[in-house]
């Protein structure tokens, strides 16, 4: 049995292993990652050992988007649901990996998020993720670090995003400034500096969840996306529209700033499905896709470049699904120009884009198991920097 004296001894150890997992707003499955993590701060060294993707069926798929908009037992049911399929895929990517459990310091899991509450919204600031960690320590057997973003939040924070820290760990090269923007369900930016407390970062609006459902509108298959930008290329943008959207109130928002589905998911998707000519939604998705690539472009010249004083960003390297989607890349490529944007390079950053938030939220562990914050409060809006995440035993 794993007990708080382990635990003590993994946290002064040279190097650490972790099984990360991530399951994000997109909601198509769980990415799983083995990583061996030397060192703690700027000098972290980090190696990806295995990485998988674990994809949803569709009737998962649908309990989850249905469960974030339903009543307290769905929530509770699908928090030992997801619990179960997170143990599912940290066995199997073990087992593949070669993995004894043993040597594994701490599984890492975020959880699903079904809701978030942040301070552009009324309400009370709150966060919360499903994907019991006892449920995961209780059949694997190892320790599990789960609820990245809930201190964050108790410390004032937006509980997102949390990726910078990261970003900063991996990317930041002395003298430059280089722009992390990665396409999820939601979109957000890391601009990583030398000096962590420059790094400005946070969620500059809708990803790929509108263009998701727009794309299942189209083609009537609910499995089907515009991934590679074949079906959007096929539409014309309507210019009022995208103009209309543009004016969506969470764009002026200064940063720190975070979103979700709350405002950028299935419902606004429907409502503009039910509002638009049927036999024009080829347009529809096209405008969508220009909506998520021209409110990043605002996202910068609004937020990012007031702040840079005078420093140029070297390049925009782009990661999440929507680095795929070949239209939204020259959209994206058309409105940050002149600054080079590029996709995410495998070879240069040491593993692939597919695996890069499972493997950021192994970074923010293994400073918690240290014993050192590992939020950016710049980014967050939090008081003060705090350290992550629960610590469940088996």
């Amino acid at each position: 049995m794993t007990t708080l004296r382990h635990m003590l001894e993994a946290s002064e150890a040279d190097r650490r292993m972790f099984i990360g997992l991530m399951s994000g707003t997109s909601v198509d499955g769980v990415d799983a990652v083995v990583v061996e993590v030397e060192g703690v701060g700027p000098g972290t060294r980090v190696r990806l050992l295995r990485h998988q993707h674990f994809a949803y069926d569709h009737a998962l798929r649908e309990r989850i988007l249905t469960t974030c908009e339903g009543s307290v037992r769905e929530v509770c049911e699908l928090n030992f649901i997801l619990g179960e399929e997170f143990a599912q895929a940290v066995a199997s990517i073990a087992t593949t990996a070669e993995i004894p459990m043993a040597m594994v310091t701490a599984v890492v899991s975020p959880g699903q998020t079904v809701w978030h509450v942040d301070r552009s919204q009324r309400g009370v600031p709150s966060t919360l993720q499903v994907g019991e960690a006892s449920v995961i320590a209780q059949r694997t057997g190892v320790p599990v670090i789960s609820d990245l973003r809930v201190a964050d939040v108790a410390a004032g924070g937006a509980g997102a995003p949390l990726v910078p820290y990261a970003d900063w760990i991996l990317g930041s090269r002395p003298g430059e400034v280089r722009a992390f923007q990665n396409i999820g369900g939601i979109a957000n930016v890391t601009v990583v500096t030398e000096a962590s407390e420059d790094v400005i970062a946070f969620d500059t609006g809708p990803g790929n969840m509108l263009i998701d459902e727009v794309a299942h509108a189209v083609t009537c298959d609910p499995d089907q996306i515009d991934q590679d930008g074949s079906l959007s290329a096929l539409g014309t943008v309507d210019e009022g529209l995208l103009e209309r959207l543009m004016a969506h109130p969470y764009l002026a928002l200064s940063p720190p700033k975070t979103t979700g589905r709350e405002l950028f998911g299935r419902q606004m998707a429907r409502r503009l499905i039910a509002s638009f000519d049927q036999g024009r939604l080829l347009d529809l998705l096209a405008t969508v896709v220009r909506f998520t690539s021209d409110s990043i472009g605002n996202a910068y010249r609004d937020f990012v470049y007031p702040r840079l004083a005078g420093q140029k960003i070297e390049e925009v390297v782009v990661s999440g699904g929507g680095a795929c989607n070949l239209t939204l890349m020259k959209a994206l490529a058309t409105t940050l120009a002149p600054v080079p944007v590029h996709a995410w390079d495998a070879d240069e950053m040491g593993f692939p884009s597919e695996a890069k938030e499972a493997v950021a939220f192994c970074i923010l562990a293994n400073e918690s198991l240290a014993g050192r914050p590992a939020n950016l409060p710049a980014a967050t809006g939090a008081s003060h920097a705090v350290s992550l995440g629960k610590l469940v035993l088996p």
